[in-house]
């Protein structure tokens, strides 16, 4: 082939191969998102929590090495912390230097929520058969003489319970779902009588509490993912415009409520190994977290307490079926304990 010829070949070789180039160079970049590590763990904090104070509980007390349902934690007159397991109906008692005792005070309970009268017996609020025969019982602080208060055949799921300053008692009634607001919250007189409905058409109505003065409940619903603050005219009489949502959870699982001496809110995240804190306007201003939860361990926190006369808060979770059995974690919470309604 001439030179000429060659030389020409080569040109148009090297300007189709610069074309392809430049449609290559061309080819538009895909949008590609950069997440954060802090978002890539099992269970990541909502970008509108994350920037929270938060601090992470140590261990406290290891009550099982299988994953149990831990619950309803509160204490008596000595100052044992009395909690309970759902699932196998047991009432456990922690005493102070750690020495662990259980009682099934009836094979048929399904224990969720329990406080203490000033008479000493222990009120239960169970769950039945998790459908629509649940009871509230009280019983002797050695778990002996079960008397009903709210009878199964009454149509309710106790869940939890809080007593008011009167002696009588709020309790959450666990039923509804997500589309389905038929949970609410009833109140017992003092001197007993059929449930008082206060809060209506809830969506699983879950943790319950007081603030110090009794003039405010706080109710969370598991299934709708809020946090409820009622102002209460008297004890069964929402003051006028007096109910309101002053936050919607993200990622759900809201479960029990305790409330400290400063009015401050502490509120479970079921499925989320940490603890959310609210000041007396519903405000979030904290959080504990437990350790392990990154990596998707102890998710299943379901309740905490304060010691009564301290700031030292503890916390109830299980992992479940992911190994670390079922622990009491232990922090300094935001406020002391508030104290108790009753003589």
């Amino acid at each position: 082939m001439p030179l000429d010829l060659r030389t020409s070949a080569l040109c148009v070789a090297l300007i189709l191969i610069g074309a392809a180039a430049q449609a290559a160079d061309d080819k538009p970049i895909l949008p590609a998102l950069d997440i954060p590590q802090s978002l890539q763990g099992v269970v990541p904090l909502p970008m509108a929590e994350s920037q929270l104070p938060s601090v992470e509980a140590r261990e406290y007390f290891k009550v099982s090495d299988k994953g149990v349902q831990l619950e309803c934690p509160t204490f008596d007159a000595k100052g044992d912390l009395l909690f309970c397991e759902v699932f196998g109906g047991t009432v456990f008692r922690l005493t102070p230097d750690k020495q662990l005792s259980s009682v099934v005070p009836d094979r048929e309970l399904r224990p969720a929520g329990l406080a203490v009268h000033s008479d000493g017996r222990v009120y239960m609020a169970e769950l039945g058969d998790f459908k629509s025969r649940g009871s509230v019982v009280s019983m002797a602080a050695d778990g002996i003489d079960v008397r009903t208060i709210v009878s199964r055949d009454d149509g309710f799921l106790p869940d939890d319970l809080v007593f008011d300053k009167e002696g009588g008692f709020y309790f959450t009634d666990f039923k509804g779902g997500s589309s389905l607001p038929s949970g609410g919250v009833y109140y017992i007189a003092p001197g007993g009588g059929k449930p008082v409905m206060v809060v209506p058409n809830l969506r699983i109505a879950n943790g319950i509490g007081l603030s110090p003065d009794g003039k405010t409940l706080w109710v969370t619903e598991l299934a709708g993912g809020q946090l409820h603050r009622i102002s209460l005219a008297d004890a069964t009489t929402i003051a006028p415009f007096g109910s309101s949502v002053v936050y919607n959870f993200v990622g759900g699982g809201p479960d029990s409520v305790r409330v400290d001496a400063d009015g401050n809110v502490y509120v479970a995240m079921y499925g989320q190994g940490r603890i959310m804190v609210f000041n007396p306007l519903g405000l979030p201003i904290a959080q504990y977290l437990l350790p392990g939860r990154d990596d998707g361990h102890n998710l299943r926190s379901t309740s905490m307490v304060i010691r009564p006369g301290t700031d030292e808060l503890l916390i109830l979770t299980n992992d479940w079926d992911k190994g670390r059995g079922s622990t009491i974690f232990v922090a300094k919470a935001v406020g002391k304990a508030a104290p108790s309604f009753l003589p």
